[in-house]
């Protein structure tokens, strides 16, 4: 109770002043009060994210992380539900006037990736992923979006009695994608009611990326690309290497699903009228180096930006896996799964939403950024309610912009100082939609 009156005392003292109050003041919160309580809980929100960091957990696994989340809402007042999802948590903040409801998202899953940062609270985590042993790092920045959130929570909870309805803050696993055999994610969520308890009007997320710092980017309608899981396995023969006439050649089998899947996405529809990308990124095959195995599988992912270039590219890829198959006395047979549709972001409330993003951060918004081949099953979501997904630059100052490292990288980092950014974004979004007439 100590810890709850107190975090609260510095962000209310700071963005309001004994007088406002003890007077309870109904007014909304002023853009200068956002940006005095955003600044006030900074430091708290580098501490979490470097915490967070430090510990990465996988999908699903993110058991410390819910933990903490649920522990800091309930010290700052939140109506807390855990085990959502399986992992998630919800907060809802009640404001002291009625009104709509509006919710706030951010994503809590590392990757499977070998970090080489070298930061001191870099990540030395290993968990077991899909039978493997792997190590885990936060390498897409879902440390700094649930470090972001906790410190909105903090902004809103100060100034609770002025918010004319309720926040709800939505804390997700699995964004990245549970393991195979798993569900998980925004479906997951949405299946135990994070939208509806209570029902949610419109919902914003924000994702962090190597763009300029403090730079907030996004544009109408479709934004980033929708995604399918691909899973290609192939059933051949096993022979001695130095016979490879003998069987299935898998290796060679390998090299033409490659080629023929770059061949697909670069030269057999029209990249100019929408993007689509098909990868493959997991080869697995054989035990020792002179037998060539009897299986093969690959695993890669597809992006599209509309359903007729999804429906065309699968019947592409399978046709194309099947037949090399065949040519080789295989069997191959490509599957799609997991599929996450086109985070599309709602055309008014995009148009709306920049004035709330100019004063988190002033000339540095965009609102007709560039398509992006990345996913995210935020898209969900938007597919319930009207939704606006944004992005926030965080490429440190001595980073030249053509070299920072990407998402997913094992040397991806960010300038903190960004934080500040986005905590505003969040806040200005929530309480100016609750405002909105």
């Amino acid at each position: 109770m100590i810890g709850r009156v107190s975090t609260l005392a510095l962000v209310a003292g700071l963005a309001f002043g004994a007088s406002a109050l003890n007077s309870r003041a109904m007014a909304a919160p002023s853009p200068a009060q956002v940006a005095a309580a955003a600044k006030a809980v900074q430091p708290k929100v580098v501490a979490w994210r470097r915490d967070i960091h430090e510990h990465p957990e996988l999908g699903n696994q993110e058991v410390r992380t819910s933990a903490l989340i649920a522990k800091e809402l309930k010290a700052l007042g939140f109506e807390v539900r855990e085990n959502v999802g399986r992992t998630g948590v919800v907060g809802v903040l009640k404001g002291g006037k009625p009104g709509k409801v509006v919710a706030l998202r951010a994503d809590m899953d590392a990757l499977p990736v070998e970090e080489k940062t070298g930061l001191p609270f870099a990540s030395k985590v290993k968990a077991t992923w899909e039978g493997k042993t792997v190590p885990v790092m936060h390498a897409c920045g879902h440390d700094t979006h649930v470090a972001m959130l906790l410190g909105t929570a903090t902004v809103l909870a100060g100034m609770q009695k002025d918010i004319k309805g309720t926040v709800v803050l939505i804390f997700q696993p699995a964004e990245e994608g549970p393991q195979a055999g798993e569900e998980g994610g925004a479906k997951l969520m949405i299946r135990d009611g994070a939208l509806d308890k209570p029902k949610v009007d419109a919902i914003f997320g924000v994702h962090i990326g190597p763009g300029d710092a403090h730079q907030l980017n996004y544009r109408p309608e479709g934004f980033y690309a929708s995604s399918d899981r691909l899973t290609i396995t192939v059933k051949g023969k096993q022979t001695h290497g130095a016979r490879p006439w003998a069987g299935v050649d898998m290796a060679s089998v390998a090299a033409d699903i490659i080629q023929a899947m770059n061949q697909i996405a670069a030269r057999q529809v029209d990249v100019g009228a929408s993007p689509s990308v098909v990868t493959i990124a997991v080869i697995n095959m054989g035990m020792r180096q002179n037998i060539i195995p009897e299986d093969l599988k690959m695993e890669g992912t597809m992006r599209t930006f509309s359903t007729a270039r999804h429906e065309d590219l699968v019947a592409k890829v399978q046709k194309a896996v099947a037949s090399i198959g065949d040519r080789y006395g295989a069997k191959a047979e490509a599957v799609f799964s997991q599929p996450y549709p086109v985070t599309y972001n709602d055309p008014a409330l995009s148009k709306w939403v920049k004035a709330s993003l100019e004063k988190a951060s002033p000339g540095k918004v965009d609102d007709n950024a560039a398509l992006v081949t990345g996913a995210e099953d935020f898209s969900l979501y938007a597919e319930k309610v009207p939704a606006v997904f944004v992005q926030l630059g965080g490429r440190k100052a001595d980073v030249p912009a053509a070299t920072a490292p990407a998402n997913h990288s094992p040397f991806f980092d960010v300038d903190e100082t960004v934080f500040e950014t986005g905590v505003k974004a969040e806040v200005f979004m929530a309480l100016d939609y609750l405002e909105r007439k």
